[in-house]
This record gives C-alpha cells, sequence and structure tokens, in this order.
C-alpha cells in the first residue's frame, strides 16, 4: 500500500516535472514539499533532493526497503542507530549499513541546520520503530509459544509412532522364524542358525529404531532453535554440523568424477592388454604359436610376471588421482607399510626370486621324477614361492625354492625318453666264480626284469668297478623309459639277480663273507641245489677240505 502510494505520488510529481521542463528537480522536489516517507500510516518526513544518480522517489523507496529489512532482523534495535557526517550528507547508521541520509539541501527546504534536521529525522524514525517492535512483541511471543507447542507435539507423535512400527517389524520378524529367517549357510557352511539369526535382526531392529529416533530429535532441535531470535544461531550450528560434511562430501564426490573416469579408462586399458596377452600366452602354451627359443611351459609364468608387473604399474598411474593422496597421512601410511612389506617379507622375496631363476633354468616341470637333497618324487606344483614333491610314499613335501636353488637337483624323466635312465646296482662276488659268469648272470637278470629297455641299441651292460680283497664289485647298468617306477624296477631287478645267481649255485658274497663255517648247508637256498649236494666238513671264506687248514 505505501509502495502504491509512493508510486502515485512519484507519478504526479513526475508529471509535473515533464510539464514544465525547463524548471530544476531540485526546485521542483522544493515546491511540492517533497516525497514523504511513510511506514505503518505514518509520515516519518520528507526527502527533497536527489544524490548522485538516485532521484528523491528511488531515495524514498530504498529507505522503505531498508526499514522493513531492519525489521525483520531480529537483532535490531531502533536505539542502535547512530548519525556520522559526511562532506555532501548526514547518514543514519546500524551497524555497517546505511538507513537514509539528510542532504544540505534537504535541510535548506525545511530551514535548518542538516545536522539539526538528520537528529529530527533520527528521533523520529527511532520512536516509531520502538513503537511497532513493541507493538510487535507480545504477538511474538505467543506466536513463538505456539509454534513451539505444535513442533513438541509433532516430535511427541512422530516417536510414538516410531516406537510403534518398530514394534510391529519386532512382532513380524518373530513371526518369520523358519519361514523368512531359515538361518544363513554358504557351500554347506552355517554361518548362522535360525536363532541366532533372529536374535541378530531383533538387535539391528532396536539399533534401527534408536538411530531414528535420533535423527528425528536432532532435526527437531534446530527447528525450536530457529523460533526464538535469541537461538536461531543454535540452530544454524546444528543444521551445520549436518549440512556443512554432506556439503563437503557431495562437492567431493561431483568434483571427483573426472578423476573416477580418468582411473575407469586407465583400468579398462590393462584389463584388455592383460587378457590379451594371456590369450597369447595360452596359444603358446598349447604350442600353436611357437616363438624360437621360447619354451611353452615358460608361457605361464612369464604371463603371471607380466600381469603383476602391468598391475603394478597401473596402480602407480592411477594413484595420483586417489582421493586424499596428496596428504601426509596418506603418504605417511603407505610409507609405514612399505616399510613393513620390506622388513617382513625378505625370505619370501628371496623365494619369489629363487622362483623366477628356477622357471627359466627348466630343471624341472611338473610330473617329472626328481631328487632334491634326500628327497625323491614326483613334482606336483611349481609356484613363485615353493615346489610341491610326491614321494613313493605318497608323502607331499613342499620346498622352498631358495633351498632348491641353492642345492643340486637330479632329474630322472628329462632324458628318459630319448636316451633312457640308466638304473645301477652293484653286487660283490668271490674271486673264485668267473667274471664271464657274473657277466652273463647280470645281463640276463636285467633282461628279465620288468621295466628295462628291450632294444638292441639300450642293452644291459656290467662294469667292474673295484677288486677288494674277499671280493669282485659288479656293477650292472641298464636302461629303462619309465623313471617314475624306478622303485619296483629296481625291486624287480634286484630279485631276478638273486634267482639267476642261485641256479647257477654263486653266492653273492654282499658285501663280503668272513665267517668260518660249521660245514653246514651253503648260503643258497635250498630249492636251487641239486639233490646229490653234500655240504663241505669245514670251509673258510669258501675253501674245501683239501685246502683246510693242517691239511
Amino acid at each position: 500500500m505505501n509502495r502504491i502510494l509512493s508510486l502515485i505520488i512519484g507519478c504526479v510529481f513526475t508529471f509535473s516535472a515533464h510539464a514544465q521542463p525547463t524548471q530544476p528537480a531540485d526546485s521542483v522536489a522544493i515546491g511540492k514539499g517533497g516525497f514523504p516517507v511513510v511506514y505503518k500510516n505514518d509520515t516519518l518526513f520528507f526527502v527533497h533532493s536527489k544524490i548522485g544518480p538516485y532521484k528523491p522517489l528511488d531515495r524514498v523507496n530504498t529507505i522503505n526497503r531498508r526499514i522493513t529489512s531492519f525489521i525483520k532482523d531480529a537483532e535490531f534495535e531502533p536505539d542502535s542507530l547512530f548519525m556520522l557526517d559526511s562532506e555532501i550528507s548526514t547518514d543514519i547508521w546500524w551497524r555497517d549499513r546505511v538507513l537514509f541520509s539528510v542532504t544540505d539541501m534537504d535541510a535548506k527546504t525545511e530551514n535548518m541546520s542538516r545536522k539539526a534536521l538528520a537528529q529530527k529525522e533520527l528521533d523520529i524514525t527511532k520512536a516509531a520503530l520502538n513503537k511497532e517492535l513493541k507493538s510487535k512483541s507480545i504477538k511474538s511471543i505467543l506466536l513463538q509459544a505456539g509454534l513451539t507447542i505444535l513442533v513438541v507435539l509433532i516430535i511427541y507423535f512422530l516417536i510414538k509412532y516410531i516406537n510403534k512400527l518398530f514394534v510391529f517389524t519386532r512382532r513380524w520378524l518373530i513371526n518369520a522364524r523358519g519361514s523368512i529367517l531359515k538361518g544363513i549357510k554358504f557351500r554347506g557352511y552355517e554361518f548362522l542358525d535360525t536363532e541366532r539369526e533372529l536374535k541378530v535382526a531383533l538387535f539391528l531392529n532396536n539399533i534401527l529404531r534408536w538411530l531414528v529416533i535420533v535423527i528425528v530429535l536432532y532435526l527437531a532441535l534446530p527447528i525450536l532453535f530457529s523460533i526464538f531470535p535469541w537461538t536461531r544461531g543454535w540452530a544454524e550450528i546444528l543444521f551445520g554440523y549436518v549440512l556443512d560434511p554432506l556439503t563437503h562430501v557431495l562437492s567431493s564426490v561431483f568434483n571427483y568424477i573426472p578423476n573416477l573416469f580418468t582411473i575407469g579408462v586407465i583400468y579398462m586399458v590393462t584389463k584388455y592388454a592383460i587378457q590379451f596377452i594371456e590369450f597369447m600366452a595360452g596359444e603358446i602354451e598349447k604350442g600353436s604359436l611357437v616363438i624360437g627359443g621360447f619354451y611353452p611351459d615358460w608361457a605361464k609364468p612369464t604371463f603371471g610376471i607380466i600381469k603383476v608387473l602391468m598391475y603394478a604399474f597401473m596402480f602407480i598411474v592411477i594413484f595420483p588421482y586417489l582421493p586424499g593422496s596428496d596428504s601426509p597421512v596418506f603418504q605417511g601410511v603407505s610409507v609405514f607399510l612399505g616399510i613393513l612389506f620390506s622388513l617382513g617379507s625378505s625370505t619370501a622375496i628371496s623365494n619369489m626370486v629363487a622362483g623366477l631363476v628356477i622357471t627359466y633354468m627348466r630343471p624341472f616341470k611338473i610330473g617329472d621324477r626328481i631328487k632334491i637333497g634326500e628327497i625323491t618324487g614326483l613334482v606336483l606344483e611349481k609356484s613363485m614361492l615353493v615346489t610341491r614333491i610326491r614321494t613313493i610314499k605318497n608323502e607331499e613335501i613342499t620346498i622352498p625354492n631358495a633351498t632348491i636353488l641353492s642345492g643340486h637337483t637330479i632329474n630322472y624323466t628329462t632324458s628318459a625318453k630319448d636316451l633312457g635312465l640308466i638304473l645301477n646296482t652293484t653286487v660283490t662276488i668271490g674271486y673264485d666264480v668267473p667274471w664271464p659268469k657274473v657277466h652273463d648272470l647280470l645281463v640276463r637278470s636285467a633282461q628279465d626284469a620288468e621295466g628295462i629297455l628291450k632294444d638292441e641299441n639300450k642293452k644291459p651292460f656290467v662294469l667292474q668297478t673295484s677288486l677288494d680283497d674277499f671280493y669282485v664289485a659288479y656293477q650292472l647298468n641298464a636302461y629303462t623309459d619309465q623313471p617314475e617306477k624306478m622303485a619296483l624296477i629296481y625291486s624287480n631287478l634286484h630279485q631276478q639277480i638273486q634267482d639267476k645267481f642261485a641256479e647257477a649255485g654263486v653266492e653273492i658274497m654282499s658285501p663280503h663273507y668272513g665267517a668260518i663255517r660249521d660245514g653246514n648247508a651253503v648260503n643258497i637256498p635250498s630249492d636251487y641245489l641239486p639233490k646229490d649236494y653234500k655240504a663241505p666238513a669245514f670251509n673258510v671264506a669258501g675253501l674245501g677240505d683239501k685246502e683246510k687248514p693242517g691239511n
């Protein structure tokens, strides 16, 4: 209403000014009594002149807006208005804001000094605003009390029905026992049975109930504080505790989206590059792709090395794009973890390096029969850290790669198929038996043994390794292409040697036989002795009666 009245008056005066274009604007304002500043149907004072580009009517509208703004401010006190002089005007201030100004032209029109007119208008404004605030205080208090009661009632009913809702969910969970709540199982393992799952569900239901109540109270307190002017600052603080972190998080997430896309692109490129290398490694391992000097059994471990290196390179590239990567805390934790890894993994790293060396040395493959130290068995697994071996007793032995690299390894399988693995065993026979006969018996024993090659180019052969005091050492050597059956072949070979020598009536003096026999049966099974055989009465180291001492 005040603005409409001011606009009407302004239009009238503007029309009058256009009707007399030769008359100055200031003179028109003076002649017509100025433009009134009206508040609550009361005219406070008149504005007669312009200030800079602002005409009297513009000044009136600005003063009205500022008065309305000041009245709405809960901290505004009319008595806190004060007056300051400048070269061209006297200004009325509240805090750091100007309410209105009095010029020399205004004072001249009112036939008063500028300072006196400013003081008069300041007193009138203070009185009007104090009257308005006093009339509003009782209404405001009653309104604030009513709003407080209303908010408290709303909070009360909200909490009441929240409790009812969670009582209902508690009953529903109890009734769902056995139908919906059947326990939690994974691959046959029961993490939680029905009763424990119900207890966990009821516990979470109670926690959720209190969480909702706390959220309602937390949101209600700022609303209550915002009702009263003197507690509105607390409301802003409480809202700030939630809104500020939430705003910061949302802003950080939004600003992080470009980095997230960058990380995604780097990851996808690395992923598909690794898949391509894996495909190539599979082709090499199957023999479909042949690379000179690169063995098929190198494909899988080489792919593993390249995969680790590529993922490490990807992490190095992504690291600067991770949130908080440039913070001292993040960098300190990274250094600390690196030190722990370096100190705690020295043995593991040495085994990994040894595993890499063993891979490219190719001393054995999976399925080979090997001997490492005193352990002989079949290779089951080669990993970066250890090698697993199964012995003939079905014992699985795990050997660190560093141990393998520091010792020697015997591989029985490498040349068994092409050259043939030579098995050897030694027997000692007395000087009284001719060596051609011993050679013949040993060769025939090898030829009849299971697992020994029957190839004409790989015939068994005998070496006389030593001439000792009481016997000659004969070493039988025989070829086989079944190194995985070494124990059985040796056992069968020894059986054949025993049978062949017993059938020929030759005693095996192993390691040597030096006891004085009393004339009983010789060391040959009775089944192989002739029916008319008669044991000598006395024998020393295989000598007959004629050579008996004293004869």
